[in-house]
């Protein structure tokens, strides 16, 4: 099992930014990659970013490229992301995903493990 938390949402102003961390614990090493997604009451969970371990690959929502960017330290288990230029459409519940796939990432079924995730509230 691995076990995700996550932090640092909160209510911001249109244009501002925030820091989502998530930290992995447990069998952290048959995780290949950890993700971000976000959701909205009556919408769908969707994904909005990605990082592999492996031969580093970043993965990024359209809607979300050139403002947020995903980092993490693979030796600490924790991944990043930092949210700038926000829209009050980024307002969602955030939730981080660990990933045992070694082929796909943008996914909510490539993601096994899911935290509790964390509110952002952008308003205008």
């Amino acid at each position: 099992q691995v076990q995700l938390v996550e932090s640092g949402g909160g209510l911001v102003q249109a244009g501002g930014s925030l820091r989502l961390s998530c930290a992995a614990s447990g069998r952290t090493f048959s995780v290949y990659a950890m993700g971000w997604f976000r959701q909205t009451p009556g919408k769908e969970r969707e994904f909005v970013a990605a990082i592999r371990w492996s031969r580093i690959g970043l993965y990024y929502a359209d809607s979300v490229k050139g403002r947020f960017t995903i980092s993490g330290d693979n030796a600490k288990n924790t991944v990043y992301l930092q949210m700038n230029s926000l829209k009050p459409e980024d307002t969602a519940v955030y939730y981080c995903a660990a990933s045992r796939s070694t082929t796909y990432y943008t996914r909510n079924v490539d993601y096994g493990y899911w935290g509790q995730g964390t509110q952002v509230t952008v308003s205008s």
